[in-house]
């Protein structure tokens, strides 16, 4: 098989495996605003295993590419393949790109979802500790912390 060959073979599995990842962030979604945590968390094992699979095809795919003429100290890939006439793989990088770009975008906002719900289990704590009228500050993780005045700071 010649290097142009299986970078076309690697990025129609990036685009399809993209698609997956697509579904699986969007099923993610759904499910953080239920409480099925063993669905979520099958979810989050299938969601892994297709990111790491992707990386590793990145690897194999920037080898092939070197392997082809690419020195990655001069720009981005689809510029070499552009300026090599390798249009079909230059159309492929981008729907592949394209694609990465939006479950970029899904996985950002299941990540605001993550830190809302975190947000409001911090709050319930604070609720069941007693802890809800007392002042805040950022502790040393950046975090709201509530600060007791029942601290002692020194004895003699």
């Amino acid at each position: 098989m010649s290097n142009i060959d299986e970078l076309k073979d690697l990025l129609g599995q990036d685009i399809q495996q993209l698609a997956t990842l697509k579904d699986i962030l969007a099923q993610e979604k759904t499910l953080l605003s239920s409480s099925d945590v063993k669905a979520l968390t099958s979810v989050t094992k299938q969601k892994d295993h297709h990111l790491n699979q992707i990386r590793e095809r990145a690897k194999v795919k920037i080898r092939v590419l070197v392997a082809m003429g690419f020195r990655p100290d001069l720009g981005e890939p689809s510029r070499f393949l552009r300026s090599a006439g390798l249009d079909d793989a230059v159309s492929m990088w981008e729907q592949a790109s394209e694609a990465l770009k939006q479950c970029q975008a899904l996985n950002q906002t299941n990540g605001r979802i993550i830190s809302h719900l975190q947000k409001r289990l911090s709050r319930l704590t604070e609720i069941f500790r007693g802890a809800t009228g007392q002042e805040k500050l950022y502790g040393a993780k950046g975090h709201e912390e509530a600060v007791s005045h029942s601290s002692i700071l020194a004895s003699a």
